[in-house]
Formats: C-alpha cells, structure tokens, sequence
C-alpha cells in the first residue's frame, strides 16, 4: 500500500468520525479540513520558535566574537613586545 492510500484511507477515517460525532450532536469542527488547518498553523508557529531560537544563537555568537576580538586588540600591544624578544633570542626575524 502506498503513502496516497494510506493518506487517503486516514483522512476518511478522520471523515467519517467527525461525521458520526455530529450526527450525535458533539461537534461539527472534526475534518480534515480543520486537521489540515491545525497542523499547518502548529508548522508555522514552530517555524516562528526555530527562527527566534536562530536569532538568539547569532546573536550570543556576535556577542562573543566581539569579546574575543577586544581581548584580541588589547592583549596584541602586551604580547608583541614579548614575542618579538622571544623571537630575537632564537633568531627569527620579526618581520
């Protein structure tokens, strides 16, 4: 049995309880219609929460690179002086 008959057979089922359920007067929102309707809302809010999560995560990243790139700057002139003395006592030249 292929995915189409197993959709189709489904959604039939889903029919014909909503049917059943209104004949006894519960309700008359059950089809697969309003199943269809449900499911792509709940897609789309879950597509909402992905892309919040996303922002939050490049946002923290940005946030981040921005220390490491001041601790880069600030530690750059401490670091050069030393390294270019390590650097001259083993023969290397600095350029």
């Amino acid at each position: 049995m292929n995915t189409q008959q197993l959709l189709n057979t489904a959604l039939n089922g889903l029919d014909r309880i909503g049917f059943q359920l209104d004949q006894y007067g519960i309700t008359g929102k059950i089809n697969r219609h309003n199943l269809a309707a449900f499911v792509m809302l709940e897609q789309k809010h879950l597509e909402g929460e992905w892309d919040s999560l996303q922002a939050k995560f490049n946002r923290r990243r940005s946030q981040i690179e921005g220390v490491l790139t001041a601790i880069e700057t600030r530690t750059d002139p401490l670091v050069k002086p030393i390294v270019s003395r390590i650097n001259q006592f083993r023969g290397v030249s600095s350029n």
